[in-house]
């Protein structure tokens, strides 16, 4: 018999003499590095572009479309909560009320000339025919139309006015125009690209607003008093969308790693990029993990919905929680838009969230990083579904490939593609389709995603501020060799 094996039953007999409990090696928890190797290695982009084809060719068959309110919608939430169901999780969906809205006519002519434009999201409609008044340019501030105040200078009866984007929400800005008189409101983008601009709610919308991009919006201002008809024709009605909930039959239901991001898309498109890049790879995820893993924390994975009629179905989710129910979410992770076509690496900056986000920052950073994919971080506050989780102070982070903004020449040094193009030239737009994806982003965000899943999945010891396993089996180990040697003594 071995010196070790003598030592192990001495051991094991001192032990029971004290009344203590030994674990066997084989009973212990299960390996986080292992579970999230295993489950990268089954998460494969020939699966995940599976679903990217079912995800087109649902909005292929509703009209071109998956946006909430919608058949499409409905049908992508059928495809995951069967695919769900089928894998063994537990599956709910939950139903809430949204305000629909989609452009039927999108018209604006500046002296004579059609400029394109996108309604502001709720605008009011305009009358058959349009509104015509003449331009009248904001001055240029840092806040330009936030206060009553910006609009003193000048007469803006019946005039259409244009204001740059920035300083404050769109809504403030159309509400005051409308006070000093204006009777329509072009918002024209202070970045590369077209804007739609988003009112908030239709009770807060007063006039028509439409956006236009940042060139147009330049352009337009050299035009101030030139003649303006803006015509607006929106179908704004009371509709539902639903949320797809599903979590693993094993694992803490108080201590619930959270993975998410939203199913649905704009009315113009499919919305393969955004987000049925981050829908497949969290499906695809869920599916590999299965619905009853070896896991010390319960998985739930996310599908919201009404992202694009203003970040609905994630605050509705967090709200309907109980406080208790809040506390039992350990962590949240959000994936949306991982494999724009021109992609960044970026990462939320959970070094300015609530306590243990930036644990959820470096879990990312290290991961790509330690495979040759270096990384920049995003503020944690960019506009998407952790948001609800943040107001509640749930750790949160995630994954983007960027969408809105130019790639500079130092990005494309560092992670190739194209300098001075978006991120992802079709972001809601009807071009977000298939071919609008890199593939090669969405398949090392998913392992990512994979991996850090697993590894939270395992264990959230450095999100909740306990001391990493390895520190604790250090103590643990020291105490009972302690223990052992003060019994010893003893004999």
């Amino acid at each position: 018999m071995s010196r070790s094996r003598v030592l192990r039953g001495a051991a094991l007999a001192i032990a029971a003499c004290l009344g203590m409990t030994v674990i066997p090696a084989q009973a212990a928890e299960p390996d986080g590095p292992a579970l999230a190797k295993r489950l990268t290695s089954k998460v494969t982009l020939d699966a995940m572009n599976r679903h990217l084809i079912a995800f087109q060719r649902i909005s292929d068959q509703n009209g071109g479309r998956r946006a909430p309110g919608t058949p499409g919608h409905e049908a992508s939430v059928d495809y995951v909560v069967n695919k769900l169901t089928a894998a063994g999780y537990d599956v709910t969906t939950q139903q809430f009320p949204i305000p629909y809205s989609e452009a039927l006519v999108e018209r604006l002519i500046v002296g004579g000339t059609p400029v394109k434009m996108h309604m502001a999201l709720y605008t009011p409609d305009t009358p058959k025919g349009g509104i015509t008044g003449p331009l009248a340019v904001l001055p240029e501030s840092a806040t330009p139309g936030c206060a009553a105040a910006d609009f003193a200078g000048a007469d803006y009866t019946g005039t259409i006015a244009l204001i740059r984007r920035g300083g404050c929400p769109f809504a403030v800005k159309q509400q005051n125009a409308a006070k000093a008189g204006a009777i329509g409101v072009i918002f024209a983008n202070n970045i590369d690209g077209w804007l739609r601009g988003n009112l908030t709610s239709p009770d807060q919308a007063v006039i028509p607003s439409g956006g236009v991009s940042q060139v147009d919006g330049v352009a337009l201002r050299a035009k101030a008093g030139q003649s303006v008809t803006m015509e607006l024709k929106v179908l704004n009605e009371q509709r539902t969308s639903r949320t797809v909930i599903a979590q693993t039959k094993t694992g803490r239901k108080d201590n619930v790693v959270v993975a998410g991001g939203h199913l649905d898309s704009v009315v113009e498109g499919a919305g393969i990029n955004s987000n049925a890049t981050g829908s497949a790879a969290l499906l695809e995820t869920a599916l590999q993990l299965g619905g009853s893993p070896k896991v010390s924390n319960a998985v739930r994975f996310v599908f919201f919905g009404a992202w694009e009629f203003g970040i609905i179905g994630s605050p509705y989710y967090v709200s309907n929680l109980s406080f208790e129910e809040q506390l039992d979410i350990a962590l949240y992770l959000n994936f949306d838009a991982i494999g724009s076509p021109n992609a960044g690496y970026f990462v939320y900056d959970g070094d300015t969230g609530p306590y243990g986000s930036g644990d959820i920052k470096r879990s990312f950073v290290d991961y790509l990083t330690a495979r040759g994919v270096p990384t920049e971080t995003t503020p944690l506050n960019h506009r998407s579904d952790q948001l609800a989780f943040l107001s509640v102070g749930i750790p949160s982070g995630g994954l983007y490939t960027g969408t809105i903004g130019a790639k500079s020449a130092a990005q494309a040094q560092k992670w190739g593609g194209t300098a001075g193009v978006w991120f992802d030239a079709c972001y809601h737009e009807a071009c977000d389709n298939l071919g609008n994806i890199d593939r090669v982003a969405l398949d090392r965000n998913a392992d990512a995603m994979a991996w850090v899943t697993a590894s939270y999945a395992v264990s959230t010891e450095g999100v909740n501020g306990v001391p990493p396993r390895v520190e604790r089996a250090g103590l643990r180990s020291a105490a009972r060799a302690s223990a052992m040697t003060v019994a010893a003594d003893s004999i």
